[in-house]
């Protein structure tokens, strides 16, 4: 039977392990970038645990962590979705090991960090999605928005 707990500075390896398997489970190469991705997201995310910032979730089988998400506490302009709030969340690194999928163990993950949401008056958390990821987030009520993204290439 899985339990869930909450994510520990030391739980940063295993976090930065499930955001690597992420991007390769949605076809990115397992490459230096993702070397040079995971080198600079374990300090980033120890740190953001550390100072409240990132809020996580880790989902155990029999010892072994095989789900986990995070919920990203971003300061941010009021906004018609929210006219008076001054913080919005990211839910980020939503991951379950394969072995272990359609158990609803995302769904779960997903309602523990907008319940924590919802415990912060935060109103608005926003995500990136794989298309194979979309449904999943739909049904947890999510919709689709009109974001854009500039990005400077990266090398190697």
């Amino acid at each position: 039977m899985p339990t869930t707990r909450s994510a520990t500075v030391d739980d940063a390896a295993q976090i930065t392990h499930h955001r690597r398997r992420m991007f390769v489970d949605a076809g990115r190469p397992d490459n230096a970038v993702l070397d040079r991705m995971a080198d600079a997201h374990t300090p980033w995310v120890a740190r953001m645990i550390e100072e409240g910032k990132y809020i996580g979730w880790l989902t155990e089988e029999e010892g072994h962590v095989v789900a986990s998400a995070g919920l990203l506490l971003l300061d941010w302009p009021p906004h018609p979705l929210d006219p008076v709030s001054t913080q919005r969340g990211y839910l980020l690194n939503v991951y379950v090991e394969p072995a272990f999928r359609r158990r609803k163990l995302a769904s779960n993950l997903i309602e523990l960090a907008l319940a924590e949401a919802r415990r912060r008056k935060i109103r608005v958390v926003s995500l990136h999605s794989t298309a194979e990821g979309r449904a999943l987030y739909a049904a947890n009520g999510f919709r689709p928005t009109n974001e854009m993204f500039f990005v400077e290439p990266v090398e190697g």
